[in-house]
């Protein structure tokens, strides 16, 4: 879940049209971000402070490192943003909020300035995530909040590496700086699945690079394996959102309809118990399993992988040049919502021939 996990809405536009219920939320999001900004701590000024822990310098030093490469090596953003360090004593940054209609399965969406429409609202205090879920619960939504470890202004602020991603293994670490980056780099407004499969695409171009000089193959092949992994859920995901979908179109009653919403839910726990039996302990997701499922839950783990293979298609016709890419990617970008996405859909349809001529020629 990346940048579609990994975005919020910044206070901007005039504020005599919103009313008083927006007014708070923006109030809420603004103080978040300026206390936030407040808590910024140059990384270099910490490397040579005594005062702070080793076991923090050793992690700056890693930052430091994936951040110039980033710059120097990907051509992303030489500027102030993953140089400095903020410890927010807590272990989200955000923490968002999703809902969906109870026989929906699409989410609800919130728009912003900046970033457009997204599906979710994000809160930097739980207990405000809380009410505000609380209040969609008595409207009938299915609601569901998750804590968020990190997330992008895409540029307009510089963001700090925190505490909430120092826990990461150096591979994730590198991959989410790399993925943020990619979004100052090229960010198109209300049109996530392009903008993420962009930042996909540049977060795995990225970390392959910085694998090959700053790690090794294992540290490689095991960041590959916990993204299958992650893939292979949200392919469960997916395929239940689609059946549910078409479950919600249906004419049967609705006492009906919540028996087999129910039974969907119980086959999806089950399908995932016997995937994750092949998986050697890896439990990485059984905390999401914990509470009840509902369409929000499921809307959370949206992805918007669809347009991965299209954009590697483009990396490809781009000599694997990261900055002929870009250009190319830019060009994307400038065209009309309807001619991108058949652009899109084309690169995509060539990605799946040369697949499918790979498989045959096995």
């Amino acid at each position: 879940m990346r940048g579609m996990l990994y975005l919020f809405a910044m206070l901007a536009g005039p504020m005599v049209l919103l009313s008083s219920c927006s007014l708070g939320y923006y109030i809420h999001t603004a103080t978040g971000q300026l206390d936030l900004l407040s808590r910024r701590e140059p990384i270099q000024d910490l490397l040579v402070d005594p005062a702070a822990p080793d076991e923090l310098k050793g992690r700056l030093e890693t930052v430091v490192q994936i951040r110039d490469f980033a710059s120097s090596s990907l051509g992303l953003p030489d500027n102030d943003s993953y140089r400095s360090y903020a410890d927010l004593e807590r272990p989200y940054v955000v923490w968002n909020v999703f809902a969906a209609p109870e026989f929906s399965a699409d989410a609800k969406q919130w728009c912003f300035p900046v970033v457009g429409c997204v599906t979710y609202r994000g809160y930097f205090k739980r207990a405000k995530a809380d009410k505000f879920a609380q209040g969609l619960e008595e409207e009938g939504y299915d609601v569901y909040v998750g804590g968020v470890p990190a997330y992008s202004t895409l540029g307009r602020f510089d963001d700090p590496v925190m505490n909430t991603m120092l826990h990461w293994q150096d591979a994730d670490l590198a991959a989410i700086i790399f993925h943020e980056l990619a979004h100052q780099r090229l960010y198109v407004k209300g049109d996530s699945p392009f903008s993420e499969a962009f930042a996909m695409l540049v977060e795995e171009e990225g970390l392959r690079l910085w694998v090959r000089s700053h790690g090794t193959p294992e540290a490689l092949e095991e960041y590959r394996l916990r993204r299958r992994r992650e893939g292979a859920l949200f392919l469960l995901v997916a395929q239940t959102r689609e059946r549910l979908r078409e479950l919600y179109g249906s004419t049967i009653s609705e006492s009906r309809m919540r028996e087999q919403k129910a039974a969907e839910f119980r086959q999806l726990r089950s399908q995932y118990e016997g995937m994750k039996a092949s998986w050697e302990g890896y439990a990485r997701f059984d905390h999401w399993f914990k509470e009840p499922l509902n369409n929000a839950r499921l809307g959370s783990l949206a992805t918007y992988r669809e347009f991965l293979p299209a954009f590697r298609t483009l990396l490809h016709r781009s000599g694997g040049e990261l900055e002929a890419f870009y250009v190319s990617a830019e060009r994307l970008a400038a065209l009309e919502p309807a001619a991108r996405e058949e652009r899109l859909r084309e690169l995509l349809a060539i990605s799946e021939g040369a697949t499918a001529a790979s498989a045959a020629s096995d």
